[in-house]
Parts: C-alpha cells; structure tokens; sequence
C-alpha cells in the first residue's frame, strides 16, 4: 500500500514539473518570436521609408509593436504548446482505454469529436468579433494620436473640449466590442464544459450499472473513471486557450500584412513595366537639393562651378505611388555651386523627386553624385537634407546636431551650425522634448 502512495505522489510530482518546464520552455519560445517579430518589422518601417510611413498610421505601428505583439503570449506559449500536448497525449489516452477496457474506449472516441465541432463553431464566430475589436483598439489609438498631436492647434481655437465626447464614443465602442468577445468566449467555455461533462456521465453511467452486475471489480472502475477525463481535458484546454489567443492571432495578421506589404512596396522597380505620365512641373522655389557633404563635414568651400561633372544628375527617373506615375522618365543634371528650388502645384511630385533623390522612395532610373552612379542605400551619406518638419529630439544642441551620433565633433558641429544658418544660436542650448527651447525658424534651420 505505502509503495502505491509512493509511486500516486512520484506521479503528481512529475506531472507538476514537466508543466511548470514546459510552461517556462512556452514563454521562452514566445519572447525569442515576439523579438524576432519586433526586429522585422522595425526592419521593414526603416525599408519601407516614406512610402511606408505615407500609408500607414504609426499608432497602427505602434500598437502592433506594444500590444499587439504582446498579446501572441496566449498564441504561442499556450495555444500551440497545448495543440501540440493534445495531439500527442489524446491518442495515447484512448489507446489506453482501448486496451483497458473497449467499451469505454469506443464510447470515447464517439463523443470525442463532438467538442472539437462546438470549438469551431463558436470559435469562428469569436475570431470575427476578436478582429473586430483588435480593429477598434486601432482607430481608438489613432484617435487619440491624432488629438495629441493637434492638441496646441485646437487649443489655440478654443476647441479642445470637443474631443471628450470623440474619445468617449470610441472608448465606449471599443469597451461594448470587448465585453462581446468576452461574452463569447465564456459561452464557448461553457458549450466545451457541458460537452465533456455529458461525455463523461455518459461513461460513468456506463461503469456503474457494469459495477452493480458484477462485469467489472471496483479498482478497475475507478481506473476507468479517473482516466476516462484525461482524454476529454486536452482538447477542451485548446478551446480555452484558443479564446485567449484570438488577439494574438488577428495582430499577427496585421503583422504579417505588414510585412508582405512592405515587401511589395520595396521590391525592385526596374522589374515594373513603364507606364505613360506627366512631366514634373518646371521649378522655382520649395525644396533645396545640394551634395555638399564634403564640404560640410570638412568645412571646405563651396565646389567651384568650373568642376565638369554634374554634383547631381537624374536619369531617366519614374516615380509611381500605386498605380499612378508622379514622375515619369525625368532627365535633368545640376552642377556644383547651384541653388535648385523645386515648385508645383500640390501632388505634382516635389516630394517623391527629393525622396527618389534620396533613396527614401522606390523608383526607376538612375541617380548619380559627381558624375557616379550612387546606389539608394549610400546616398544618405552623401547628402545633407532638411524635412518639412523640424522633428527633434531633446538634448544638447551639440547631441542633436550630432543626431544620436556616440562621438560628437564640435568643429563639425560648428560647420554644421554655420552651414545652415543657425550659428547664432547659443552652443550651451539645451532643448528640451520635441526641440522645446528653440523657435520655429531656429528649428527648422
């Protein structure tokens, strides 16, 4: 008897710790997937460039990188280890059973099926409802990015009181789709508990009026009944974990969508097939291109407009945003020591030329600095630009200047400073979130 009591508690003991290190080996495998997920799509915004950042909203972003990815917990460290777990130890449980005693074993395997049927019945319908308020949880964050970022505009309008009742309706959505995916889910854990429990009287009936014959000894049909919930308890933990997981699974979509769209969106242009367009409207003033790298990382002079070769030349350039063409077949050279001014109407291309210039937009054509074709990736290096938007960091003028450079030059910093301008600026600044402490000009120079 004590050997029996022994080996029941031996039992438990392993059982208790081969979930616990597989429950440690689950969350081990969803950090390492969730970090492997954050690092690709970092990769691809940085790929995508302007044409990704110009489509997608960065709280959409943002929340797949925060939330959404955090929510695939429930999907990889639960849902699929217990998959997994029920496809392995279902089988072994009913062969068991089988060999035990086939009555039991057969009545099983005909009521088995009936609680993977409810699982994907009310399993579809909760995936709907989940991706429903994974998309509320979106536009309630690009809401309220979108209020935060106008809140100086609309105060100075005196209108910032109205956005209450914006958030308040969204927060309310988004609140009233949750507590229906949680509705949901408690009904599919009830429809999968009813089924098993049924599943289970149904044998339990069976091995008592076996027991009151005499078919069957006692120590048997305890045997019986204390494995018979064993077979039933895997496939009823997928449902549950599933309802859990259906977060995870919609942001993963998104994720992935993202990626393949980014894909698409960076795939080489010369493999596109040339289309008809307009010319870029003839210029005059909006946006200064000019490579003068060298001189301003070395403070050299201005290069002479003698030097034969073009500081910048575009050959036969095509941009296109879908199917669109916004520049199409533009030849055009500028030599060193020229001021260029890009004009147009609104749409007419300025901005895709100066990104194509760049790198920063998918094109066709080639692009060449000194006389030299320059591939997309390297052009940065070479050429000093200033977005339409002061977005700075905080810091030292020193440090942002530098822009996240570890070892900062101040005579480099002093030819920058004196190139755009902004030398009169004093060099013991210090600027405070988003270039708080410098005016709109000084920003923007």
């Amino acid at each position: 008897m004590g050997m029996l009591v022994a080996a029941t508690a031996a039992s438990v003991v392993a059982r208790a710790l081969t979930q616990a290190a597989l429950d440690a080996l689950a969350a081990r495998g969803a950090a390492r997937v969730k970090s492997q997920l954050r690092a690709r799509v970092v990769a691809a915004i940085d790929a995508g460039g302007s044409t990704l950042l110009g489509t997608t909203s960065s709280a959409r972003v943002a929340t797949l990188l925060g939330q959404g990815l955090d929510a695939l917990d429930g999907y990889i460290g639960k849902y699929l280890p217990q998959l997994i777990l029920t496809a392995v130890a279902t089988p072994i449980i009913v062969g068991v059973l089988l060999l035990a005693d086939p009555a039991t074993g057969i009545t099983v395997i005909l009521t088995l099926p009936i609680i993977p049927v409810f699982m994907v019945l009310i399993g579809l319908s909760t995936r709907a409802v989940q991706r429903d308020q994974w998309q509320q949880l979106g536009t309630l964050a690009r809401g309220f990015l979108e209020v935060v970022q106008g809140l100086s505009t609309l105060m100075v309008f005196g209108r910032q009181h109205r956005q209450v009742e914006r958030i308040a309706t969204i927060t309310d959505e988004y609140r009233r789709r949750t507590m229906r995916v949680l509705r949901l889910s408690f009904l599919s854990g009830f429809a999968l508990e009813l089924a098993a429990s049924l599943s289970v009287a149904l044998v339990a009936v069976s091995i008592g009026i076996r027991l009151i014959d005499g078919e069957i000894a006692l120590a048997f049909g305890l045997f019986v009944l204390v494995l018979v919930p064993e077979a039933y308890l895997p496939i009823r933990q997928v449902g549950a974990q599933f309802h859990a997981a259906s977060e995870g699974i919609a942001a993963a979509d998104d994720v992935l969508a993202l990626l393949e769209g980014v894909g698409g969106a960076t795939a080489d242009p010369a493999a596109s097939t040339a289309s008809t367009g307009h010319l870029l409207p003839s210029s005059s003033a909006a946006t200064v291109i000019h490579d003068r790298s060298s001189a301003l990382m070395h403070g050299a002079a201005r290069p002479s407009a003698s030097v034969a070769a073009p500081a910048l030349a575009v050959r036969e350039l095509t941009v296109r945003r879908g199917d669109r063409v916004v520049i199409d077949r533009l030849t055009a050279e500028w030599m060193p020591g020229t001021l260029l001014a890009v004009t147009g109407p609104s749409g007419a291309g300025k901005s895709s030329l100066l990104g194509a210039v760049l790198g920063l937009v998918a094109h066709e054509g080639v692009i060449e600095l000194g006389g030299s074709p320059v591939p997309p990736a390297a052009r940065l290096a070479r050429l000093a630009w200033a977005g339409q938007r002061p977005d700075l960091t905080g810091g030292t003028l020193d440090e942002v200047v530098g822009l996240g450079s570890t070892e900062i030059d101040p005579e480099r910093v002093t030819a920058s400073l004196l190139w755009a301008g902004a030398d009169d600026i004093p060099r013991g600044t210090v600027l405070g979130a988003a270039g708080d402490g410098l005016s709109g000009g000084q920003a923007q120079r």
